[in-house]
């Protein structure tokens, strides 16, 4: 029973840890139209990105992720047999990256934070279905295990990734023909 509470607090820290991710890169790509904007509107909205990033990054998005590593390792430690398992080892690799993408977000963060724009707003749209993409794929090998054949599960996540990335486009046209 005590593995199932476990279980769920990692699944709950995953959600919360996806919805900062999700929403941080929201905030920078606002914060970075933000400073392209006149005086007045430049300095106010850049001030409530900046805050609201700060609450974000270390309300929630840094907590979870924290706690989803705990979690994450303390129910591998209750079912160690995870361990030898094909999918799991496929699954770690997906979440390593989630973390240097999380770790890179971070670095975005700061730079933001100094009034540094290194990266165009559509580059972190862009950006921020990076994350949408390691979700699809942790969600769907946890979820299919071994039943799901490497060369479909590849197949089917470059499908997704060029679809998201048509999305992408097709947005920026709707958005600059207004």
């Amino acid at each position: 029973m005590a593995f199932l509470y476990l279980k769920a607090l990692h699944i709950i820290f995953i959600v919360t840890w996806f919805a900062g991710l999700f929403y941080i890169v929201r905030l920078f790509i606002y914060q970075t139209e933000a400073s392209e904007r006149s005086e007045p509107d430049r300095s106010i909205l850049i001030k409530e990105y900046k805050r609201n990033s700060k609450r974000l990054w270390f309300g929630i998005t840094w907590p979870s992720a924290i706690l989803t590593f705990i979690f994450g390792i303390w129910v591998l430690l209750q079912v160690p047999s995870y361990l030898s398992q094909g999918f799991m080892h496929i699954k770690l690799t997906f979440v390593f990256f989630l973390y240097i993408y999380h770790f890179a977000c971070h670095r975005i963060y700061n730079q933001l934070q100094q009034d540094n724009y290194k990266y165009k707003s559509q580059l972190l749209r862009i950006w921020n279905e990076v994350a949408t993409v390691l979700l699809v794929g942790i969600v769907f090998i946890i979820v299919l295990k071994n039943a799901l054949s490497m060369v479909w599960g590849l197949a089917g996540l470059i499908i997704f990734t060029v679809l998201l990335m048509l999305a992408i486009r097709i947005y920026k046209k709707i958005r600059e023909s207004k």
